[in-house]
């Protein structure tokens, strides 16, 4: 029952990630003149101001002991700071949904980065799931009609996405050195409110002067506030929590599931339209998700013994 509780909790995370690509592509065609440091200034704004009183209110707020406050700096530059800035600017570049199969290739990279820093075995089954997924999103990247919106830069688009990559690994590297002695929604918390310190100055530096020409009608009032709770906040602490139970690299390979929500949200919003080749893709990414989560079930149970 504990694992189920993880996967779902991992599962829920991606649906929420796979609709942000959307919503964040909705806000952008909705208000134009919005940018991507306006969009996410306001979207860590909105996460900070409602759950930083209410776990205060809850006491769940934990405190951040002194020698680790350098680790949540250090989260928080790399998520939300430099990941939702390259992040975002892709999805202004692309499709959403393109754009979330792009970043559902972040698990082929985790593993190495925490061969590489934890000493962390990949096995050969889990490369095989990983590798399987990517096939899947491959094959989902084919059954895309156009690449990119109005004559956007795709290349550009790409480039901010794949620096969003990097960047996830890293953040995930980090997240190890203090998911094991903080709540996950603690650790998110956290990451807001740093985040925003970080972001609001470097807002009103480079795109203050646009502030007065923005215009917030209540649809992108909800959906910034959608951003900012469920997709800054719930999911975080969902991931966070699928990495303190079973590890950073059985954890990630879930992210292979957003391109899948991201095509579902699209299509019930009428951006896309389903196909047989998107399908067959979703059905092949599922399927390596299977295969990792049951290789690190058969490593735990090996581990065990």
């Amino acid at each position: 029952m504990k694992k189920l509780a993880v996967y779902s909790t991992l599962f829920f995370a991606s649906v929420l990630w796979g609709v942000s690509f959307i919503m964040t592509k909705e806000i952008s065609l909705t208000a134009p003149n919005m940018t991507a440091l306006h969009i996410i200034t306001f979207r860590m704004f909105l996460a900070s101001v409602v759950m930083i009183p209410l776990l205060a209110v809850m006491c769940k707020l934990e405190r951040i002991r002194k020698g680790d406050l350098k680790w949540f700096l250090l989260l928080s530059f790399a998520e939300p700071f430099l990941y939702s800035f390259l992040e975002t600017s892709g999805i202004l570049q692309l499709d959403g949904s393109l754009a979330a199969v792009v970043i559902a290739t972040i698990p082929l990279f985790v593993p190495f980065g925490m061969a590489a820093v934890y000493k962390e075995r990949i096995q050969w089954l889990t490369m095989v799931g990983i590798l399987l997924s990517l096939v899947g999103i491959g094959v989902m990247l084919m059954g895309h009609g156009s690449t990119a919106t109005g004559g956007q830069s795709v290349v550009k688009g790409l480039l901010f996405l794949a620096g969003a990559v990097v960047v996830a690994v890293i953040y995930t590297l980090i997240l190890v050195k203090v998911v094991d002695h903080y709540r996950p929604i603690t650790i998110t918390a956290y990451q807001n409110l740093i985040g925003l310190v970080y972001y609001l100055p470097v807002m009103l530096l480079v795109d203050g002067d646009k502030l007065g020409a923005l215009e917030f009608s209540p649809k992108v009032l909800l959906l910034l506030l959608a951003l900012g709770i469920f997709c800054s906040t719930i999911a975080y602490a969902c991931y966070n929590y699928g990495i303190r139970h079973i590890g950073a690299t059985a954890s990630c390979i879930f992210t292979n599931t957003i391109p899948v929500f991201s095509m579902i949200a699209a299509v019930a919003i009428g951006q896309e339209h389903f196909s047989l080749v998107k399908v067959a893709g979703m059905a092949i990414v599922i399927v390596g998700v299977v295969i990792v989560q049951v290789r690190a079930r058969t490593g735990q149970m090996e581990g065990e013994k």
